[in-house]
């Protein structure tokens, strides 16, 4: 069916007609919208467009100033409220003041006016009617002073902050010649912190409180590269045992001897089920191998004698073989109580030795190598053993020693010396209580005990000798 040729003349002037009716209107409306633009923002030259909140506050008709204004006062309510930042090492206190901490007055007066304001026309237009409509609300801005944080706790930060240590191992001939274990260390989180801080001035802010706030300071840990287990094939990952004792008011002699014995022992490797011999690992005491002289234990008497204070080594390592758990199939108590030994300790743990029939001994049953380390705090005079290997889960249980009898000193001895002037007086041996002692100690591994034994020491009791001149 054909349309006739009027018809389809009417059709196109009707759609002409409309098309630019249609864009006669469109024109008409931007030329009305952007003349009701140029008043609107005429009439709202120098404020915030009506809509534009910041915080859940609505801003619309301020100006820029007084939008600053209104952050800068909720700053100065809660300017002087105090911050106390919390460690184990200490506490360190400031004002929020003192960080620069508050809302960023300028920026948000700056932001809020902004909106609405840019090159671009359709772009404000947008945003304008967007915000008269259903609003339009920016996050606030804060200020503050990383600097300032920094300065304050840096006496914290000097204490907390630990860098961590990469573990050294190298040995040479059977024995260690360089061991350092690996050691975690620490630094403040500060990226942490800084939220913590933020959270708690928000707060502060909205409830304009001056109340004083702590804060922990959050550490966070710093793993070694080398650890100690990856530095050596030896099964050595981890310490063991520790044994400690003291040596306070030695004569320079004695200090000398413990010194020397103990380097001689630091960094010895005990194989698994090496039965280890203290006597052999330290070797001949004597004037030849570079001991000197005093006080020794010899046929019933106090004397000098080559190596005297080697004993305090060998209380020390009895001491680190007892926490480590490890069987020790020899040990000798001394003739009578040395005054040392009970520094920091009960009597009745130390072990003495005489090469070649005294002597302590204690069997590796680890499966793993252990490795023998010694070190000397000459400040407080302490001889430490560590002991390292592989940890098999074993606890040791050690009861603190109960004497069972005593039995005082003899009198004093009185010997004459012809040989020395008359009224001179030297003491050469001291009075010791005698007793009787014993603890016991229980080595649990898997639940099970794997070792359960009392260790005896009887004392003799032990009387002061002075050596008295009588030449005229």
């Amino acid at each position: 069916m054909k349309i006739p040729r009027i018809k389809k003349n009417h059709i196109h002037k009707i759609s002409k007609s409309l098309f630019w009716f249609l864009t006669g209107a469109f024109l008409g409306l931007l030329l009305i919208g952007g003349f009701a633009l140029v008043i609107f923002q005429g009439l709202n030259r120098n404020v915030v467009y009506p809509g534009i909140s910041i915080n859940g506050i609505n801003f619309g008709g301020k100006t820029r100033e007084q939008v600053k204004d209104y952050f800068e006062k909720k700053n100065e309510k809660i300017a002087n409220a105090k911050i106390s930042l919390v460690s184990q090492e200490g506490t360190v206190s400031a004002s929020i003041e003192d960080l620069n901490f508050g809302y960023d007055a300028t920026l948000l007066s700056i932001q809020a006016f902004a909106i609405g304001r840019s090159n671009n026309s359709l772009s404000n237009l947008s945003l304008i009617v967007q915000a008269y409509i259903n609003g339009i609300s920016l996050p606030p801005a804060y200020t503050f002073s990383q600097d300032k944080l920094d300065e304050i706790i840096l006496p914290l930060s000097q204490k907390i902050n630990i860098d961590p240590v990469e573990a050294l191992f190298k040995f040479e001939n059977g024995k260690v010649i360089t061991f350092r274990p690996s050691s975690e260390g620490q630094k403040i989180d500060k990226e942490k912190l800084n939220n913590q801080l933020l959270s708690k001035f928000q707060t502060l802010l909205i409830a304009s409180s001056s109340l004083p706030t702590y804060v922990s300071i959050p550490v966070k840990i710093l793993k070694p590269n080398i650890t100690t287990d990856k530095a050596n094939n030896l099964g050595i990952k981890e310490l063991i045992g520790v044994g400690t004792s003291l040596f306070a008011h030695s004569i320079p002699n004695r200090i000398y001897n413990v010194t020397l014995a103990s380097t001689r022992l630091n960094g010895i490797l005990v194989k698994p089920g090496e039965t280890f011999s203290f006597d052999k690992a330290l070797g001949d005491v004597s004037a030849f191998t570079g001991y000197k002289q005093a006080y020794v234990i010899q046929n019933g008497k106090t004397i000098l004698g080559d190596g005297g204070g080697v004993c305090q080594v060998s209380t020390t390592f009895f001491r680190a073989l007892l926490n480590a758990g490890l069987p020790i199939t020899e040990r000798h108590a001394h003739a009578y109580r040395v005054g040392y030994y009970e520094q920091d300790s009960p009597p009745g743990i130390d072990a003495t030795i005489y090469s070649p029939s005294v002597d302590l001994k204690f069997t590796n049953d680890t499966g793993n190598y252990i490795l023998i380390q010694t070190a000397i705090d000459p400040s407080v005079q302490r001889l430490t053993f560590f002991l390292y290997g592989t940890s098999d889960g074993r606890r040791s249980n050690i009861t603190t020693p109960v004497i069972t009898s005593q039995t005082p000193p003899p009198p004093s001895l009185y010997q004459d010396d012809p040989t020395r002037a008359k009224g001179s007086l030297e003491q050469t041996d001291f009075e010791a209580w005698g007793a009787s002692v014993y603890f016991t100690r229980t080595v649990e591994k898997d639940g099970k005990t794997i070792i359960s034994e009392k260790f005896v020491s009887n004392y003799q009791p032990w009387q002061a000798i002075f050596i008295r001149g009588t030449k005229e």
